[in-house]
């Protein structure tokens, strides 16, 4: 995509009052559903198509697999509820090569929970080619072939999906992008087709009234993360840039009420509003370097991807300050003015949360840092991060 933080007048131009005009383009296919007891909208969504549901373990016990059951009736073939968080290459193995040797007649997934979930269930949703002479058709072994190399490919069965968040901040429900770990070899994969965009998102906060705190942090802060990494970003554009504004506003205003009083519904619509906002903005930017250096500290540290992508938020935002004249704009917007004085009101505000800012309270030391940064800057994510023209 042509931007003019890189290829036009914005890279050397002085601050004007009106941001340089430039090409670009936004574009999302999945269809957004919002609103208090909107879940009761989902057989209007499946129509009905014979479904299999993915959800989370505890879904049985706080009565919503019961709940689905009475909403869909005879077109739902199954509940799989054996899912795990940070879906392993080692875990979808089984449970991708069993929901295709079983449910050849699945016309329609609907994933039910947080963003490990809506990634599991995107993995299940496609299956890649078989090569000459290999096993069947459908066996994931394919699928993780296509993901340790980055291929791209055209699916041997794309089932559609319909997501359905319980948190408030992976995006997922919005994104054609599912995380996938290898924890054995150490990797992150990422699986980026066409046919892992859901056609629905069906978004309705009474679900997460149920969020226990830890899980409202990490998603909350994930938003907030998702919204400013799509700012400092290459591929940012006017649409994204209201988006993220907006989703970023609301997150500081709602998130520290909400940590004390997780049970109201009003906050909960207020994050679940934000955190939708904010996976529209990154699903046409992608994220940058603070979800860059959110790897290693994830698999090397076992942090929570929400909390791991948003610690490092006010080392990146002080690094993306004066790399672009109409960045600068965007972040006051939301900062206010100055802007040498966010990163350290950024730093207050997350730590005002209970995270700690600084990589040591990670278990990772100051040389481990520099060189997790560096490696973080000319990662896939980190490279689109503008704060890394800065001399």
């Amino acid at each position: 995509m042509a931007h003019p933080d890189l290829d036009g007048p914005d890279a050397g131009a002085p601050d004007t009052a009106c941001p340089t005009p430039g090409p670009w383009a936004f574009g999302n296919p999945t269809r957004v559903v919002f609103g208090i007891d909107s879940l009761a909208r989902l057989p209007e969504l499946v129509r009905g198509r014979s479904t299999v549901i993915v959800t989370f373990p505890e879904a049985r016990s706080i009565g919503l697999t019961e709940r689905l059951k009475a909403l869909l009736g005879p077109t739902l073939l199954e509940i799989i509820t054996d899912t795990q968080a940070n879906p392993d290459v080692a875990e979808l193995a089984r449970l991708h090569d069993d929901f295709h040797a079983r449910h050849a007649a699945c016309a329609l997934l609907v994933a039910v929970g947080g963003g490990s979930v809506i990634d599991t269930a995107k993995a299940l949703a496609v299956t890649a080619p078989r090569e000459p002479d290999a096993d069947a058709p459908g066996h994931f072994a394919h699928l993780a072939k296509h993901l340790a190399i980055g291929t791209v490919f055209a699916p041997a069965r794309a089932i559609p999906l319909i997501a359905v968040p319980t948190t408030a901040g992976t995006g997922s429900e919005v994104t054609g992008w599912a995380t996938v770990w290898d924890r054995q070899a150490g990797r992150k994969y990422s699986l980026a087709l066409a046919e892992t965009w859901p056609e629905a998102a069906l978004i309705d906060p009474t679900l997460a009234l149920t969020l226990p705190v830890g899980p409202t942090l990490s998603s909350g802060l994930d938003a907030l993360s998702h919204a400013l990494e799509s700012i400092w970003n290459a591929n940012h554009n006017p649409v994204s840039d209201a988006l993220a504004v907006s989703a970023a506003q609301q997150v500081m205003a709602v998130l520290p009420p909400l940590m004390k009083d997780t049970g109201n519904l009003s906050l909960r619509t207020g994050m679940s509003q934000a955190a939708v906002m904010a996976g529209l903005a990154f699903s046409n930017t992608r994220t940058a370097l603070a979800h860059s250096i959110s790897y290693p500290m994830t698999l090397e540290h076992g942090l929570p991807h929400g909390l791991a992508c948003s610690f490092s938020l006010p080392l990146v935002l002080e690094l993306a300050i004066g790399a672009s004249p109409s960045r600068d704009r965007v972040l006051e917007t939301i900062f206010g003015a100055p802007l040498a004085s966010a990163p350290e009101r950024l730093r207050a505000f997350i730590e005002g949360l209970g995270l700690s800012t600084r990589f040591s309270d990670h278990g990772v030391g100051p040389e481990a840092q520099r060189r997790m940064i560096a490696d973080a800057l000319q990662g896939v994510r980190g490279l689109n991060f503008l704060g890394r023209r800065k001399p």
